[in-house]
């Protein structure tokens, strides 16, 4: 099969949408190789994380050609991109992050798109009214053009038939991964030269995610006030919601205590992971939850938020919890910290779950969807 991507995030997102539209090329260029796979982005940034396809010769970069499309990539990408696809004789086109280009339903190529969540729809206050209008017709719209739908978990899928109508039958569920480092054993010596480097604490929590405030940073930081021996490691960045956490940090003292990354290798972060004591995943609501996943992999207990998908990312031995409730976070660490047989229980059962995850599997599972077209 030819089988062509909407890529553009794989190059210029370092995190959710990127990672999983590396990880979709990643895996399926590896474990179905006979197949060929053109990737499809308005530029060809440079992002060390795509440097895998440097060694794969079934794997091609599809930039725009005119200097019309190159002026005006964001029309190459939402429809004339369309005629490429054609040029390139493309058997099924996949949208990775909850869009398709418009007239591709015009051809003869079969179209599969992923949505990720409907937070938009949900939570519509932490959206402005502007991007509300403009996903919910990208989103629909590709829903209904698509020939099969993706959904990355069971509560997405529901969401979809629930605001946007559609049968069931047409929507697949297909789990992300996470990106083989984190799948990885990293030596003792590579740990300790990460650590020193990062001057991090022998002991600490771990939170990982865009600083912002469905991801509820504040409920761990006000927990962090009522422990005064916890120290913190924050890998993520943010605006205003940051300016927030920040503040209240100053008020409260604990700036000693917290320590705030970005920008790391994914050596770094896998390092990061495998070293915390627990890793904290309080968000109001996700589609999947990826950093609940890494923290699997790399055996560190999770604690994250009832409800939603993340049992099902999470699996039955993570921690669920009210995460707007200081009490019950706190219960929580505490109740982690005190017990190794809690502690070691939801290491190895956790990383036992995670391996509904690994790459071939996923790797399987979509491409049963894209045969069954």
């Amino acid at each position: 099969m030819r089988i062509g991507f909407d890529a553009k995030r794989a190059f210029s997102n370092k995190t959710g949408l990127g990672n999983y539209s590396r990880d979709t090329i990643r895996v399926l260029s590896y474990y179905f190789s006979n197949n060929k796979y053109f990737l499809y982005t308005p530029e060809d940034k440079q992002n060390p994380r795509m440097n895998f396809i440097t060694d794969r010769d079934n794997t091609f970069i599809c930039t725009p050609e005119s200097l019309l499309n190159r002026v005006l990539k964001p029309y190459w990408r939402s429809k004339s991109v369309v005629k490429d696809l054609s040029t390139n004789k493309i058997d099924i086109y996949h949208g990775l992050s909850n869009e398709l280009p418009l007239g591709i339903e015009t051809t003869s190529i079969k179209t599969i798109v992923t949505i990720h969540d409907l937070i938009f729809i949900r939570f519509p206050h932490l959206f402005t009214a502007i991007d509300r209008k403009i996903y919910h017709r990208k989103f629909k719209s590709a829903c209904v053009r698509a020939n099969k739908i993706i959904a990355v978990s069971e509560q997405t899928k529901k969401d979809i038939m629930d605001y946007f109508l559609v049968p069931g039958e047409k929507i697949n569920v297909v789990y992300q991964g996470c990106n083989k480092i984190f799948q990885s054993e990293i030596t003792k010596e590579q740990k300790k030269a990460i650590i020193n480097k990062h001057r991090l604490p022998e002991d600490y929590l771990l939170y990982v995610g865009n600083i912002e405030e469905r991801k509820n940073l504040l409920t761990i930081l006000h927990t962090l006030k009522e422990l005064p021996k916890q120290n913190l490691v924050v890998i993520g960045d943010g605006k205003s919601y940051k300016i927030k956490c920040l503040k209240f940090i100053d008020k409260n003292r604990l700036s000693d205590r917290i320590i705030f990354l970005s920008g790391l290798s994914l050596k770094e972060m896998a390092v990061i992971y495998q070293s915390a004591e627990i890793m904290i995943y309080p968000s109001i609501f996700e589609g999947f939850g990826i950093p609940i996943l890494e923290a699997l992999f790399s055996k560190t207990p999770v604690i994250t938020s009832k409800g939603g998908c993340f049992l099902e990312t999470g699996g039955p031995h993570s921690r669920y919890i009210n995460s707007l409730l200081v009490s019950e976070m706190k219960e929580a660490i505490i109740e982690i910290q005190n017990s190794s047989s809690i502690k070691n229980r939801m290491r190895e059962k956790g990383f036992e779950y995670a391996q509904n995850f690994t790459d071939d599997k996923i790797a399987k599972s979509l491409m049963r969807v894209y045969t069954s077209l």
